[in-house]
């Protein structure tokens, strides 16, 4: 096991220009992440140089089997915390072969929005809360909870200290400091209401790149959860009953120019 470590942990840039991309994007049910990695010949920084990839949608539930090819276009670059170096994380969305959006393709619509001169001037600016619950991997129980049982009831646990409070505070703790480690402007977290439920913030971001920040930020936090060998759990409700649920929380800031004044306008949405 110390040997496969040590070959995880090799700094390839030592011995190599090339560098690992490891392509991200969406799969057909709007809420798993796919992922596959290839070998560059060199340091990449913007997306535009990135070429791009393929893959079977007919896999993923978003293309039939007889005409499966979807493409892979670059759009977002983070640094890899798992492999680091100079390897990188590329979020990706997903076009037929003729260049046509997939369905699934959300990222598409909204890159025209946030382009937009009018939008571009008025600088959206996001802060998303992602609630969610880690499972136990055999049983899809919450963590710390008794196997077929209930914990106590519900008040001490929110942002809560003690090893009877908090679980999987290390996964936690990982997935913070990895994401501040990818460049993405995660701000927070905190143990929420539910024992074996966190959440992490990102923001503020402004336009299109929250979004793409949340996503990477999920996928971050799913790859720790497999090597910590817990679930990963976005379920709205995971536990019936008087538990708390979980959701995205999406606080919207926007300047609006009027009559030479500047206003700031403030909401807060309310995600599943």
């Amino acid at each position: 096991m110390a040997l496969l470590s040590d070959l995880i942990n090799l700094n390839i840039s030592e011995s190599s220009e090339k560098i690992i991309a490891e392509y991200i994007w969406i799969g057909g049910s709007g809420l798993d992440l796919r992922s596959k990695a290839r070998t560059l010949p060199g340091p990449v920084s913007d997306p535009s140089e990135l070429p791009k990839w393929n893959y079977d949608g007919s896999s993923t539930g978003q293309a039939p089997g007889q005409d499966s090819e979807v493409i892979l276009y670059p759009q977002a670059i983070f640094k890899d915390p798992f492999r680091r170096g100079n390897n990188i994380l590329v979020m990706c969305d997903a076009y037929t072969p003729a260049g046509e959006p997939i369905p699934t393709n959300k990222r598409h619509a909204a890159a025209k929005i946030f382009s937009h001169p009018d939008v571009v001037a008025e600088e959206p600016w996001y802060g998303i809360e992602q609630e969610y619950t880690l499972l136990q991997k055999d049983n899809n129980w919450p963590v710390g909870w008794p196997v077929g049982g209930y914990p106590g009831p519900q008040g001490p646990y929110y942002c809560g200290i003690g090893a009877d409070k908090a679980f999987c505070r290390d996964v936690v703790d990982a997935h913070y400091k990895a994401c501040l480690y990818a460049g993405i402007n995660i701000s927070g977290i905190n143990g929420e209401v539910m024992p074996g439920q966190w959440e992490f913030q990102v923001g503020p971001s402004i336009g299109i790149s929250a979004g793409d920040e949340v996503w990477v930020a999920r996928y971050i936090l799913e790859r720790i959860t497999e090597i910590a060998g817990v679930v990963l759990s976005l379920d709205p409700k995971p536990i019936k009953g008087d538990w708390n649920g979980a959701g995205a929380h999406t606080n919207y800031r926007v300047i609006l120019r009027i009559g030479g004044q500047h206003l700031t306008w403030t909401h807060m949405l309310l995600l599943p």
